[in-house]
Parts: structure tokens; sequence; C-alpha cells
């Protein structure tokens, strides 16, 4: 399993483009994303749980029942989100799409991201798809994980290259994501490519699977978005024998599709708005897998340990605070806490009381830009990871006049 550059364009037969099409004032951003495979792909995604979805989740979700799509169109700048039209909006973009490629409308998957129930005119996606289309190229993946972006200030994209059958195949990914993070299914927006030759229920079922132990453990903020998407297309040009059935192919595939979705909820936890810092909660010892992720993450949303992160205080009270209302079945005179960083690791607590410690080298050790908090359950053996960032005054400004 090795990481390579190229992101949703490392995978034969994929090519993409991002350029400015007017969705966003400012003409330095880019905002309006094209993802085309040479040959229709298997396909799968998963959806926000919010009971307020993006008109493009609901047009998506119609068009995958086959399981089958060849490209992917996403702008920024406005979400399609609470308005009248929303539908409609998303059904011409996928047929405008369709047209300028030459394929079936019902083979496009179709995502947008922005502010909410601001109604979106199509006339700038419509005047630039013909260059969109054009402009498709395996350099141009880079221009759309570009296009993407919202209040993020990294572009997240990332490739591997793995084995199936003797065949050389690749996965990459591009993600979006910075506010508005707490996702009860998916994440933000992610589109994943492959050409390993997967049937579209496997592909369902892989992805299902690991979003459940990946981008549902991140959140930088507790807000579930309207418009959370992960989809993946597989156009199996590597020439692998096709995974219909679970085996040594399938969990191959799997490890490659977790190295990626991993490496993205970091990435996304990382930018989160106004962070400074990734946070990262490692929990062991929890009696089974639902109480140490239920741990996991409701040690990742607290407010008041983002806060104290933010400010590299070692206030471990926080952390079991959270435990304590997290839900999980635990035993908290069990539960020890440690913080650790590349400066180090310092043990704060064991079987729920207080050790003495250093507060001159805890301060050091979480002054870092990546922070694990390890925690301890003393319960089991299951484990959990879960990803996010602390709280500073920045998240208030960029939201206190996101859409003025």
């Amino acid at each position: 399993m090795n990481i390579i550059s190229g992101g949703v364009t490392a995978a034969k037969g994929f090519t993409a483009s991002g350029i400015h099409c007017g969705i966003r004032k400012n003409r330095s951003k880019k905002d309006l994303a094209l993802i085309y495979s040479e040959k229709p792909a298997s396909s799968a995604a998963v959806y926000t749980t919010n009971l307020v979805k993006g008109a493009p989740l609901t047009v998506t979700k119609a068009n995958l029942t086959d399981g089958i799509a060849q490209a992917v169109i996403c702008n920024s700048g406005n979400a399609n989100t609470c308005n009248a039209d929303g539908v409609e909006i998303a059904e011409t973009m996928c047929r405008l799409t369709a047209d300028a490629l030459g394929i079936r409308a019902s083979d496009v998957v179709v995502a947008s991201t922005g502010v909410i129930g601001q109604p979106l005119c199509l006339d700038p996606i419509r005047a630039a798809l013909p260059a969109l289309a054009s402009s498709l190229s395996v350099e141009g993946g880079r221009d759309a994980a570009e296009a993407i972006l919202t209040t993020d200030t990294a572009v997240k994209e990332i490739a591997v290259e793995f084995l199936l059958g003797g065949k050389v195949c690749r996965l990459g990914g591009i993600a979006k994501g910075s506010g508005m993070i707490h996702p009860n299914m998916a994440t933000m927006l992610v589109f994943l490519t492959t050409d390993a030759a997967v049937a579209p229920a496997m592909l369902q079922k892989a992805l299902s699977s690991d979003v459940a132990e990946t981008f549902n453990m991140v959140s930088v903020d507790g807000d579930t978005s309207t418009n959370d998407m992960v989809s993946i297309l597989a156009n199996g040009m590597a020439g692998n024998p096709v995974i219909d059935a679970e085996g040594e192919d399938f969990s191959t595939f799997m490890k490659a599709l977790n190295t990626v979705t991993v490496w993205l909820c970091r990435k996304i936890a990382g930018d989160g708005e106004g962070a400074t810092k990734l946070l990262e909660c490692h929990v062991t010892g929890g009696k089974d897998a639902t109480a140490a992720k239920t741990a996991a993450k409701s040690v990742i949303c607290s407010s008041l340990l983002k806060a104290a992160m933010f400010g590299a205080d070692a206030n471990w009270g926080r952390v079991l605070c959270a435990l304590g209302y997290s839900g999980a079945d635990l035993d908290v005179n069990r539960v020890g806490v440690a913080f650790r960083s590349v400066k180090g690791s310092i043990e704060v607590c064991r079987n729920g009381a207080g050790v003495p410690f250093s507060e001159e080298k805890a301060k050091e050790i979480l002054s870092e830009k990546e922070i694990t908090v390890e925690v301890s359950l003393g319960d089991g053996e299951a484990e959990a990871t879960a990803w996010g960032c602390d709280l500073t005054y920045d998240y208030v400004k960029i939201n206190g006049d996101y859409r003025t």
C-alpha cells in the first residue's frame, strides 16, 4: 500500500477540472468542479441523516439506484438547499453535464456546498460547462479539489496504489470540510475514485462500513450539515477480477479505502474553521465497539475540552466530564487519561482520579499542532479513534458573518 500523487485522477480513466464560473463573487476562487470516468463505473454513496437535505442529495440518490455513474458535478458558494426549485436545479445540472460529456443524465452525481436558503442561478453553470468539460485532464484533479472548497484553508487530496489479483489498482479522493462538521452518515463532501473492479453492492458495503469508523468519527463544531455526502466511482479499468463477495481482495480494497478516508478525516479535522490544532482521541479498553466510539466522539465534541486545548491547558477533568455524559457503558473509576504530542506523553488521570504531573511539561506537549488524548476505559478490548480540532476566537469570527 503506497501513497501516491494524483487525487481523484490517479486511477486509470479518470480526469477532472475546476474553474471559476461566477457563483462566488471572488474571481480568484474556483467554484465549479467536474470529475469524469471514460467508462461507466460502479457507484455508491452515503448521505446526511439531517432531515433538512440539500436537493442535490435527493437527485443523486435517485440517479444511483442502478449503482452506475460516470461523472460528478459540484459547485461551491451555494448549497442549493431549502429552495423551492432545488430539485429542478439539481436535475438540470445533471442534464447540462450529461450533454457536455455525451453521457446519460442519470449517470451524474450532483453536489453543492455553501450558503443554505439562497437561490442558485443556473446561468453561470450553463455558460461554463462547455469549458469545464473541454478542460478535463489528469492534471485537473487539483483544480477540482480547489473548486469544491468553501471556508477551507487547504486543498485535501490523496491517492494510494495497491494490488488486487496481481493487478496494480489505484484509489484516490478529494474532500471539502471546515465548518458545520458533525456527520451522522458520512461527511462534508468527499469524492472517491478507483480503477478497481468492484460490484456496486460490494462497493456500497465497503463505503458504508468504512464511514462508520472514519467520517462519522469527525467533529469540528457539532453541527450536522444538510449537504454531507460521500460518493465513490469504481470503473474497473485496472483489470482485476471483479470483487463481488467478501474475501482477501475485498479486505485489501477495504484497507486501501480506509487509508484514504482516515487521511482525509485528519485533514478535515485539522482544517476546522479557525482551528490551530488537530485533536485525536484514542480510546482503548472499551466493553464493546459502541462504548469505545461513543466515548471517543464525546471527548472530541466537548467545547470545554476544545477550548482548553486551544489554551494548551491540561484540564483533564473536562475529558472525564465528557465521558460521563457520553452515554457510553463505562466505569469512571477505571478511566485513565494521558496527553501526547511530538513533545512526549504525560499521564494526568488514573482510575478516575488525578495524578501528580508537571504543568510545565503538559503545556509544552499541548502547545503542538497535533495532540492525542489517550483514554483507557479498563473495561475490555474495544478501541476507537475520533478526530476534531481546538475551539478558537476565529471560529466565531468566521461564522458571525458567514452569509453577509
